[in-house]
């Protein structure tokens, strides 16, 4: 496992150790509302975990992809857009639609999990030095 792949690996699992804890935050909160809508935050958080995940898996595949062939690497990147999108399309469908979550509740964890998944990705900044903070 080369630098780049140990960062990546130390990023995402401090960054999926975010989204749970926010998942875990949301399901308290709706907790307040009912069981059932704190159930449903917390299924929003899990899926949009999920996701986060998928993400890294394919950044993995298409960094070493980019390696060898660059166009291989932009497809792989592409492809797992499209699947990520599918698969919230999926999760909702299935949570809200077939489980009948409290689609405010499921929409709000995956909301807030996301916003934590946007906000525990930013890297750090640099000084003049190029030095992080």
């Amino acid at each position: 496992m080369n630098t780049t792949e140990s960062e990546l690996t130390r990023s995402t699992k401090r960054v999926v150790g975010v989204q749970v804890i926010v998942s875990i935050i949301v399901a308290g909160l709706f907790l307040i509302k009912s069981p059932w809508a704190s159930l449903s935050g917390f299924y929003g958080g899990i899926a949009s975990v999920v996701v986060a995940l998928l993400l890294s898996q394919r950044i993995k595949r298409a960094t070493e992809a980019a390696q060898n062939n660059l166009k291989e690497s932009m497809a792989i990147l592409y492809i797992g857009a499209v699947q990520r999108f599918a698969l919230v399309a999926v999760f909702l469908v299935i949570g809200i639609a077939i489980i009948k979550f409290d689609p405010i509740a499921v929409c709000a964890g995956f909301a807030i999990a996301q916003l934590s998944f946007v906000m525990g990705s930013r890297t750090k900044p640099y000084n003049k030095r190029g030095q992080q903070f």
